[in-house]
């Protein structure tokens, strides 16, 4: 029985889930949308939104855990100066999953994990590609 343990194992050991879902969790904060595996997203997904309400408290304490997790600077210093301040409305619900289909190779199921406000940056940057 598995009461009470929660997180998949995505067929990998400890220290390598771990350090994939830290580079998940840098690349997702970075580019603000990846495409990666349902599973992989769903586990994705629970750490960022952790990451993004550190960001949101904003303290020193809170910066140090970004950090000891993160380990890039100009990615914890984007989460605390940047995109905290998208979300500062919000209580929580900071990333959206899209599933896109099938992979082509070993028909796994694939899905895209993007930050609620993704949209209207790439809405924005095309009008002023339009009126430049």
């Amino acid at each position: 029985m598995r009461h009470r343990k929660s997180g998949r194992k995505l067929n990998r050991t400890a220290a390598h889930r771990k350090a994939m879902l830290r580079n998940m969790v840098t690349s997702l904060l970075e580019h603000e949308r990846i495409v990666t595996t349902v599973p992989k997203a769903k586990e994705t997904r629970r750490v960022a939104e952790k990451m993004i309400t550190l960001g949101k408290r904003g303290d020193l304490h809170a910066r140090r855990q970004a950090m000891a997790y993160i380990r890039s600077k100009g990615i914890v210093a984007k989460l605390f100066d940047e995109l905290s301040g998208q979300f500062v409305d919000r209580n929580g619900g900071y990333t959206r999953i899209i599933r896109t289909g099938n992979r082509y190779g070993d028909a796994a199921p694939m899905a895209i994990v993007e930050l609620v406000g993704y949209e209207e940056a790439v809405g924005e940057a095309s009008d002023q590609e339009d009126n430049g």
